[in-house]
């Protein structure tokens, strides 16, 4: 199966659960406020994935560009925690399809979709 094939999704996990999901994994660090987990139905939740707490903070503040984020999130997923984290959903998308579930409310500008690029192998441009 080549890299243009695997099948990843983005989703905001407020969204009701589709039998398509598959792995259903929660790629952000804090519970989405206002949802039950069992209502959530996430398979997994690997928080080494997500974005450090300084490099949201500065996303989401008034230096926020999303270029610049991106770059700094791509380099945080290289530590070696998130490296293994992000080797596993590699793994899982190479078997079936794989949804990342996200709060944020527009997931194609968030970190939802450069960790779908690193896991499909492209670069979003």
């Amino acid at each position: 199966m080549t890299a243009r094939t695997l099948a990843v999704r983005v989703r905001r996990v407020y969204e009701t659960p589709s039998p398509d999901d598959g792995v259903r994994v929660l790629v952000d660090r804090l519970w989405p406020r206002g949802l039950a987990k069992a209502d959530a139905h996430v398979d997994e939740w690997p928080k080494a994935l997500t974005p450090s707490t300084e490099l949201r903070h500065r996303y989401h503040g008034p230096e926020g560009e999303y270029e610049e984020f991106r770059r700094r999130y791509r380099a945080e997923l290289a530590a070696p925690a998130a490296a293994e984290a992000l080797a596993r959903l590699k793994d899982l998308a190479h078997r079936g399809t794989v949804t990342l579930l996200t709060a944020t409310k527009d997931p194609s500008a968030g970190h939802a979709s450069v960790l779908r690029e690193e896991i499909e192998g492209t670069t979003g441009e």
